[in-house]
């Protein structure tokens, strides 16, 4: 297994600051799946990494996913048969969400709609009044 997991150019992880487990493996694979722990999780504190600067741990605090918790980054990798593969798809997925933070958000620009568009908007609702209005039941009360 590699020394460390390379993020970026500038950002490297030490392979000692993820911890790895073997556990059993969900749904179906016949009786082998009973025996053997093939399946891995991988925990990454990035609050302990030194590697990751403050922006990118908020970022990573700041994402709406389900891997991402208060005690750090927890992935279950259980695709493939063997206990060696999995934790190379474990350290891939790492890698996919720790990039994911890298990039910044584009900051949001408020823009107000221009006034022939509101123009627009009022003369469609009017249109849209009157053609329901004709489907309205007749009232002959007078």
């Amino acid at each position: 297994m590699v020394d460390a997991v390379h993020i970026s150019d500038d950002i490297q992880i030490s392979i000692d600051d993820i911890e790895f487990s073997a556990i059993r493996s969900q749904g179906a694979g016949g009786q082998n799946v009973n025996k053997v722990a093939t399946a891995i999780r991988l925990r990454f504190v990035f609050e302990d990494c030194d590697a990751l600067s403050a922006k990118i741990k908020s970022r990573l605090r700041g994402t709406d996913d389900h891997r991402i918790t208060a005690k750090g980054i927890i992935i279950k990798a259980q695709e493939h048969r063997t206990q060696q593969r999995n934790p190379q798809a474990a350290i891939a997925r790492l890698q996919d969400i720790i990039r994911g933070a890298l990039i910044e958000p584009k900051k949001r620009v408020a823009t107000k709609p221009s006034p022939g568009i509101k123009r627009r908007r009022v003369t469609d609702k009017r249109r849209k009044g009157q053609l329901k209005q004709t489907r309205r039941p007749v009232n002959d009360d007078s």
